[in-house]
């Protein structure tokens, strides 16, 4: 039974949703080993966790918003929620937060430098507050 006032929801919805999702949880899954201390697991060396354990708490604060605030608005992406334009938001501040302190208040270590990777996450989340907010204005999203 299709809902008044509610458009149908587009096929692009779930594959935007869907690939966004798994996008956005490598950055979960990423964060969280770290705040566990578990990057030895992952085959980091001593002077890559070195950096992780030295960033302050604000940093990682702005971390922690662009990561949860993007997988948050994937998962409200495919509840058809509005509020994936608000999680994308914080994403951003997050994000860019986060790129601050990694470009110009910290020593990135060689091995970790990835222009590419940074690139395809502003790419990704730029996209995500496009798509998001075109959504919302199209009625898919209440």
């Amino acid at each position: 039974m299709e809902q008044i006032g509610r458009e149908k929801t587009p096929w692009h919805l779930w594959v935007v949703g869907i690939l966004t999702l798994l996008w956005n949880s490598v950055g979960g899954f990423s964060y969280t080993m770290t705040q566990l201390g578990k990057l030895h697991d992952l085959g980091m060396s001593q002077s890559e966790i070195a950096y992780f354990e030295s960033h302050p708490a604000w940093a990682n604060a702005f971390w922690a918003l662009g990561v949860w605030g993007a997988i948050a608005a994937s998962i409200l992406l495919l509840l058809r929620s509005r509020f994936a334009v608000h999680a994308v938001i914080i994403a951003v501040i997050g994000l860019l937060g986060s790129n601050v302190y990694q470009y110009a208040m910290s020593d990135i270590p060689e091995t970790l430098r990835s222009p590419a990777l940074t690139v395809m996450i502003w790419v990704t989340t730029l996209f995500m507050l496009f798509y998001a907010s075109r959504m919302t204005r199209a009625g898919v999203l209440k």
